[in-house]
């Protein structure tokens, strides 16, 4: 084997995929188990107006996602999957959770208008 970029990028998605599985499996822990509904939906880093609404999708997207990574890094410790394989359900994994979580954040917080600021009127003399 020499090591080559593919070989690197390939050690980087493997190696991330640890995190990934960790982070998702922790905020499904938050939503389940600690009724912590801070990180349900979020747009521009604030939850919508009623997160505990959507918290039983975005607990099920990250159980499922988090759930295909593990099974992922196990198959591949063991031997079970090949690369091609290994790389294609992982990949899409990762996509479709991060499309999944960020159409919920939208759907959540709906077509709310943004607040107009008003500009500031200039002190007269």
């Amino acid at each position: 084997m020499v090591f080559d970029v593919s070989v690197a990028l390939t050690w980087i998605l493997f190696l991330a995929l640890f995190p990934m599985a960790f982070f998702w499996f922790r905020r499904a822990w938050r939503i389940v188990v600690k009724r912590d509904f801070s990180e349900v939906a979020l747009k521009r880093g604030l939850p919508p107006p009623n997160p505990e609404k959507y918290a039983p999708f975005e607990m099920i997207i990250n159980l499922i996602s988090g759930t295909v990574v593990t099974v992922v890094i196990f198959s591949v410790a063991l031997g079970q999957l090949d690369y091609n394989t290994w790389t294609a359900i992982a990949g899409s994994t990762i996509w479709c959770k991060f499309f999944l979580s960020f159409a919920l954040s939208r759907q959540a917080h709906g077509s709310i208008p943004k607040p107009k600021t008003e500009p500031k009127a200039e002190p007269k003399a």
